[in-house]
C-alpha cells in the first residue's frame, strides 16, 4: 500500500512558538508536492511569522478568529473538509486547549470538528514537555486517536538544549504522510511488504587516507532513510547499513553503522543472506587508497612537491551479490542505483543503461547527480527501469518519500 501521492487538503495550523518559522518550510513541502493547504495560525503565532508570508506561501487568504469570511462558516467548515490536519508547532498551551477540547479561535474549532487524521508536532522547553501536565494531555490526545509526533532533542532558544526541539520540516512532511499511509491502510489492504525482510544500503563510503582525511563523495543518506522508512510503513523488516549517516534512525528499522565500501559490502553481504530484497542505495566510493598512513600526512616544505596517492578499486557490491545468487541458484530481488553525469562518451541515460547490463541487477534506479544535484537535496527526479522491458518509468520532480513509495510499488508487483 503506498502512501498517498495525489492531490490533498491540508490544514496547518501554528502555534504561538518560535519555531514557527519551520513551518513556513513545511508548508513549502506540502505545496510543492501539488497539495492544497490552508494554514490556520493562532493569534500569539502570527507575532513570529505574519499572515502575508501565510497567505503568499499558501495562495489562501489567512485568519485566526471564527468571524472572518462567517458566512462560510470556516470554524466547522474547514475541518470537515481536510483529509489531514496537522499542529506545527504545537506549544504546550495549544496542546492543553486542545485536551480539553476549548475551542476560542479559528484552529482549535477546526481541531474539533476534524474527522480526518490529527497530528500535533509538539515544540517547547525540555521543562514544559515533561511536565506531569503536559504529558498527561498528550496522553489524553493520543487515546483518542490523535498522532502526537515526540520532539527531537537538541538546540532549543537560547543556550538550552534538550528534549522539545521541533522536529526538521522533511522529518514533519515525512510523518505526515506515513500517518496518510497509515489511515488508508487501515481502510485497504493489506500492507504489501508484510513479511518481507528487506536490506537498504544508504549514505555515501569515507576511504580513509590517513586519520584526518578521507576520499568520498556528497551523499547524504536522504534517498536511501526514505526507502528504508516507506518499507517499515509497508510491513517489511528492515535492515539498514548506513554509511556515514547523520539522520535519526527511522522507526522500526534495524541500522547498521559502516564507514569504508568494504565494510559495506561485508554488511550487505550478510544481511542479504535472509533477504528477499535488497536495494544499493548507499553511494560506494570507487577506489581507495592502496595504503593508509598511521599519522596525519604533513605537508612538504616544497610546495612543489605535492602528494602522489595509489588507488585501487573497490568492488562492485551489486555485481557481487547478482554473482552470490546465480551461484546459489535462489536469492533477493536487487535494485542497484546509477548515479551518473553526462559527458561527451553520452548521456546519462546511455551510460546508466549500460551499467545495469554490467551488473545484472532486476531494478535500476538512475538520477542524474552534481553540485545542487540530487546529493543532499529533498527532491530529485529518478527513471526507474525493470530488467526485461523497455519501459522508463520517470518520478519526480518529487519528494525523496514520493520516490520511494514509487520503489516499492514497482518493486512489490514484481515479488507478486
Amino acid at each position: 500500500m503506498s502512501r498517498p501521492t495525489s492531490r490533498l487538503r491540508i490544514v496547518l495550523g501554528v502555534s504561538g512558538g518560535i519555531a514557527a518559522y519551520k513551518a513556513a518550510s513545511l508548508l513549502r513541502l506540502f505545496t510543492e508536492n501539488g497539495h492544497d493547504v490552508t494554514v490556520v495560525p493562532t493569534a500569539a503565532a502570527l507575532h513570529f511569522v505574519g499572515a502575508p508570508t501565510w497567505s503568499a506561501l499558501s495562495g489562501k487568504p489567512v485568519a485566526t478568529d471564527v468571524w472572518t469570511s462567517v458566512h462560510e462558516v470556516p470554524h466547522v467548515r474547514i475541518g470537515q473538509g481536510a483529509d489531514l490536519v496537522v499542529v506545527a508547532p504545537a506549544t504546550a498551551d495549544l496542546l492543553a486547549r486542545a485536551a480539553h477540547g476549548l475551542a476560542d479561535d479559528l484552529l482549535t474549532t477546526t481541531l474539533l470538528t476534524a474527522r480526518c487524521p490529527v497530528a500535533f508536532a509538539p515544540a517547547m522547553h525540555t521543562e514544559m514537555w515533561e511536565h506531569p501536565a503536559t504529558q498527561a494531555n498528550v496522553a489524553a490526545l493520543r487515546s483518542r486517536g490523535a498522532h502526537v509526533i515526540d520532539p527531537a532533542v537538541g538546540r532549543l532558544t537560547g543556550q538550552d538544549t534538550g528534549a522539545g526541539r521541533l522536529p526538521e520540516p522533511e522529518q514533519l512532511y515525512a510523518a505526515c504522510l506515513a500517518i496518510l499511509a497509515g489511515a488508508a491502510a487501515a481502510a485497504g489492504p493489506e500492507r504489501d511488504l508484510e513479511g518481507r525482510r528487506v536490506v537498504v544500503s544508504a549514505g555515501g563510503t569515507r576511504e580513509p587516507l590517513d586519520p584526518v582525511r578521507y576520499l568520498g563523495n556528497r551523499s547524504s543518506g536522504k534517498q536511501g532513510w526514505a526507502i528504508a522508512r516507506s518499507a517499515a510503513a509497508r510491513g517489511a523488516e528492515v535492515t539498514l547499513v548506513a554509511a556515514n549517516v547523520s539522520l535519526p534512525a527511522p522507526d522500526g528499522v534495524r541500522v547498521v553503522p559502516v564507514e569504508t565500501t568494504l565494510e559495506l559490502q561485508a554488511a550487505v553481504q550478510d544481511a542479504a543472506a535472509a533477504a528477499d530484497v535488497v536495494v544499493m542505495a548507499a553511494a560506494p566510493a570507487d577506489f581507495r587508497p592502496v595504503t593508509v598512513s598511521d599519522s596525519k600526512i604533513k605537508k612538504s616544505s616544497d610546495p612543489d612537491a605535492g602528494l602522489r596517492v595509489e588507488l585501487v578499486e573497490n568492488p562492485d557490491i551489486v555485481r557481487g551479490l547478482v554473482q552470490e545468487r546465480a551461484a546459489r541458484g535462489s536469492g533477493p530481488l536487487i535494485v542497484s542505483f546509477a548515479a551518473e553525469t553526462g559527458d561527451a562518451d553520452g548521456s546519462v541515460m546511455d551510460h546508466a543503461r549500460a551499467k545495469f547490463s554490467r551488473k545484472g541487477s532486476d531494478v535500476q534506479v538512475v538520477n542524474e547527480v552534481g553540485r545542487d544535484l540530487t546529493f543532499g537535496q529533498d527532491e530529485t527526479t529518478v527513471h526507474v527501469l525493470r530488467r526485461g522491458t523497455d519501459e522508463v518509468l520517470t518520478v519526480g520532480p518529487a519528494s525523496k518519500d514520493v520516490v520511494a513509495d514509487a520503489l516499492w510499488d514497482t518493486v512489490s508487483s514484481m515479488l507478486g
